[in-house]
């Protein structure tokens, strides 16, 4: 039955999705007829300058070539060879779609975990040569199953170490409130409830939606660029600088923390985006190697920096247009309805927390822009309510993370990278984003 249900919605996908771009655009258009809609008094003018406000702000080319970054530097670390050995070693297990399929999933996830950008491209990787190996052998799977697998590191990534969310809160939280240190977002019951269970049962999810019929052989996949060898390089500098590196980067940030003891707190997307030029640099052996393989990775963030300011210009007409305010006023408002039915309040919060947080994510596909838009507003319906603010943190950040199997944004360099379509793989990544909601609200419910 779900491989059916699967199917049909891989096909209704295959007939209907156009390319993520468009669909960045036509979402522009979308949120424009929202806000003039729901605005008191409709006003071109003060839409047209939340767009350019958002779309040209500083904040907004920053945040935007952190998030570069943080993918080319995680494509980089993928690239290094002991990564790709042991994606090669991994490609040449499974013998059915099935197995691959479930296989590409942890390791996606495990790496998503660790980095979002290293998840999505290890898991790209790994589809990748999962589906080469296929060809080379003249062995039928589903490729596009496979493909949708590679990407779920972006269904459990805002749980993990670079979640915007949780980083973000580490350096204070919204509208005045006091630092949250990671041991009460990632190291939650709930978060580690969350993530042991969508390790566990999306995979499963794959492994019940093949369909042997669909199995084909793969088609040619792009050209990849060899990795060289043989570069003349120096590892010992490498090494050197890594260490010297490290060594200027831990006192830093003693002195910045206090002590050791409190350097969760320290961890933020700089510090991120740091660690991974560490590790990419420790991997390849030396600067040279490292810097080749950072110029192959680039081009994966193109769509990245063409559409990012896109979607902060939604952000602008979503504020401009009185949205932002409307679920400030409404969020705990909701939330109290729902008790007023028999839920309990904060089970009812969570709810409202998470769906609200998936429908700003079609229009603004960014963790740490959704937290622009929503900390506050979470921040405040807390206070109101007298429920914990850590907590909403990350049901804020589920809902972030749930509707990316729909939102094609973030698919942009697993496609490159797969030879893939957003059409072929969104009718497999919504079916698990539907089945992933049993993940968390039995997780909402029991934690």
């Amino acid at each position: 039955m779900l491989a059916r249900f699967a199917a049909r919605l891989a096909d209704l996908a295959q007939r209907c999705v156009p390319d993520p771009f468009v669909i960045a655009l036509g979402l522009s258009f979308g949120a424009l007829a929202l806000a003039w809609t729901v605005m008191p008094a409709p006003d071109l003018g003060v839409l047209a300058q939340g767009w350019y406000a958002r779309f040209t702000a500083a904040g907004t080319l920053a945040f935007t070539t952190q998030m570069a970054l943080i993918l080319v530097m995680g494509a980089a670390l993928a690239r290094a060879p002991l990564v790709a050995r042991a994606l090669s070693a991994l490609a040449g297990r499974p013998r059915s779609t099935a197995s691959a399929a479930a296989l590409t999933a942890v390791v996606a996830m495990c790496a998503g975990l660790l980095n979002w950008g290293f998840g999505l491209v290890a898991g790209a990787l790994l589809a990748r040569e999962i589906g080469e190996r296929a060809r080379a052998e003249g062995r039928a799977i589903n490729y596009p199953l496979i493909g949708a697998a590679g990407y779920t590191g972006m269904l459990i990534w805002h749980g993990g170490f670079s979640g915007s969310a949780p980083l973000k809160v580490t350096e204070g939280g919204p509208a005045g409130a006091p630092p949250i240190g990671l041991d009460a977002t990632l190291f939650s019951p709930l978060n580690l409830g969350v993530t042991l269970g969508l390790l566990l049962f999306v995979p499963f999810l794959l492994t019940r939606m093949c369909d042997p019929r669909r199995d084909a052989v793969p088609q040619a996949l792009p050209a990849r660029a060899p990795l060289d060898e043989h570069v003349e390089s120096r590892p010992w500098l490498g090494a050197l600088l890594v260490l010297g590196v490290l060594a200027l980067g831990g006192v830093a940030l003693t002195q910045q923390v206090g002590g050791v003891e409190s350097w969760w707190r320290a961890v933020d997307l700089g510090s991120v985006i740091l660690m991974l030029a560490l590790l990419g640099l420790a991997l390849h052996g030396s600067p040279l190697r490292y810097a080749r393989a950072f110029g192959e990775a680039a081009p994966e963030a193109g769509g990245i920096l063409l559409q990012f300011p896109f979607y902060f210009g939604i952000l602008g007409l979503l504020e401009a247009g009185g949205l932002v305010a409307w679920f400030a006023a409404h969020s705990a408002d909701l939330a109290r309805g729902l008790s007023a039915l028999g839920l309990p309040l904060g089970l009812a919060f969570d709810g409202v927390t998470f769906v609200s947080a998936g429908l700003v994510n079609l229009f603004v596909p960014s963790g740490g822009g959704q937290w622009a838009v929503q900390g506050s507003i979470v921040a405040e319906a807390c206070r109101e309510l007298g429920l914990p603010l850590p907590r909403a943190v990350m049901a804020l950040s589920y809902g972030d993370e749930w509707t990316n199997m729909l939102q094609p944004f973030w698919a942009l360099a697993l496609l490159g990278l797969t030879g893939l379509k957003a059409r072929d793989i969104l009718g497999y990544t919504l079916t698990l984003m539907l089945g992933a909601l049993l993940v968390y609200f039995t997780a909402f419910a029991l934690l």
